[in-house]
């Protein structure tokens, strides 16, 4: 049986944290009312589609059974991957009900921040992967014609430890890793799963009331803005990526006065030219565009010539730098900035910009407002 890594083109999918959850509710499951440890099971997919999935372990324990399931993510450089999703399930027969509880145990976060799909106090397990349980478990009890009362304790070994490498602590999720999913399968460096994530970020700082929030570009620029602003908390920080124009257009339909952006210069560059992504494939960086800028602050030609021929962003900054219209050239860009910013958040919320060089030190730091 295929271990559920599929795969694409060039990189292997693989499947959630979820999903994982839901083939161990299966398996155990199946070992109470068949009496066999499955070696495998079939689950529904959220979409279309079914997923086979090994299942590491299954035994009995206590008055209910284990089961384990190594979760896979594919290519994806996931925090989760290799993890071992546990669901130890009692099985309470009675007719006429069919009804799964589902909770979390050791190594499943508990929420204690408002703005998350789990309400404060509960598991840190996301609607989707509690439907796709509830299916996995409703055709367990199907096919062997068996109604009752199934609850679900969702556990992941080592989850407080694996939980530190995600975005957990800062959302407040505490004691553990989230169990995840949308389909069910993971595709590797998938957009959608970080675009969740900024969105997923921004409902918290919603729900925490911040007036403000700021979309970086990456960890270090994250970390530049907080250094820079010690009155923010780190929930009004969120790591957009590339996502210049998603992030705005999610920024805007929630509540917050203001939206800054930290970035560096590159990006800087890439997010005023119009770009709603930033990233290498989505297109480069536009020296000519620059060099046209340049022309217009009156930085003189031979440095326009070496800035247009310049590799990188950084070799074109160290070049500008020493030009006395440097400042000048800046506050061009940072004009072409809010118009490629406003065309994506629209009318408001107001905007801000804090442009940072490798060193830490500000470049550019605007605001506007609505």
């Amino acid at each position: 049986m295929d271990r559920g890594g599929r795969k694409g083109s060039m990189l292997r999918e693989g499947f959630s944290t979820g999903a994982s959850a839901a083939a161990a509710a299966a398996a155990a499951l199946e070992f109470l009312l068949g009496g066999k440890a499955p070696s495998g099971v079939e689950i529904p997919l959220l979409g279309p589609g079914r997923l086979c999935i090994l299942v590491e372990r299954c035994a009995a324990e206590q008055d209910g059974a284990r089961a384990v399931v190594v979760k896979d993510a594919g290519d994806d450089p996931d925090a989760t991957h290799g993890a071992a999703i546990n669901a130890l399930v009692r099985f309470s027969p009675r007719a006429g009900v069919r009804d799964t509880l589902i909770d979390g145990g050791r190594g499943v976060g508990r929420v204690t921040l408002p703005g998350l799909p789990a309400a404060v106090g509960e598991a840190a397990i996301n609607p989707g992967p509690r439907e796709q349980i509830r299916r996995a478990v409703a055709e367990v009890l199907a096919r062997h014609g068996a109604q009752g009362e199934v609850r679900v304790l969702v556990e992941v070994e080592n989850g407080e430890e694996i939980a530190r490498k995600t975005l957990n602590p800062r959302l407040g999720i505490v004691g553990g890793v989230s169990i995840l999913g949308t389909t069910g399968v993971v595709r590797p460096l998938s957009h959608d799963a970080w675009k969740a994530s900024v969105v997923q970020s921004l409902n918290v700082a919603e729900a925490l009331g911040l007036p403000e929030v700021c979309l970086a570009t990456g960890r270090r620029s994250e970390r530049m803005y907080l250094d820079h602003r010690p009155d923010v908390p780190e929930q009004g920080a969120v790591q957009a990526g590339d996502y210049f124009a998603f992030s705005l257009r999610a920024a805007a339909e929630a509540s917050f006065s203001t939206v800054w952006w930290s970035v560096f210069f590159g990006k800087f560059i890439k997010q005023a030219v119009g770009l709603e992504s930033t990233h290498a494939k989505d297109g480069g960086l536009d020296m000519g565009w620059l060099e046209t800028l340049c022309r217009e602050a009156r930085i003189d030609g031979a440095t326009r010539l070496r800035v247009e021929e310049a590799n990188t962003a950084a070799q074109a900054l160290e070049m500008l730098r020493p030009a006395p219209e440097f400042g000048r050239l800046l506050q061009l860009i940072a004009d072409r900035w809010i118009q490629s910013a406003r065309s994506f958040a629209g009318a408001t919320p107001g905007l801000g910009l804090l442009v940072f060089d490798f060193n830490g030190a500000v470049l550019v730091e605007r605001s506007w407002t609505p």
